[in-house]
């Protein structure tokens, strides 16, 4: 498993990280590890299909979200 963050746009409180949390988990091949305002970190065996899977869920409930620079972290850091 590979963890990712996200940096994730449009995000401003308690509601936007419920609305983000419930998009990312029904993004097939997604495990949602932690989501706050502007950042989601998610783990997959997938690799970057379910990072396109997950910043496209994200998209489709009006956040723009991309993969933070610092990219692929070793599960469990």
């Amino acid at each position: 498993m590979s963890e990712y963050t996200l940096r994730i746009d449009g995000m401003h409180c308690g509601a936007c990280v419920r609305r983000a949390s419930q998009a990312l988990a029904g993004a097939q091949g997604v495990e949602v590890k932690e989501v706050r305002v502007g950042a989601a970190r998610i783990e997959t065996s997938d690799g970057p299909e379910a990072v396109d899977r997950a910043v496209a869920a994200l998209g489709k409930v009006g956040y723009p979200a991309h993969l933070d620079d610092v990219g692929t972290l070793p599960a469990g850091h």
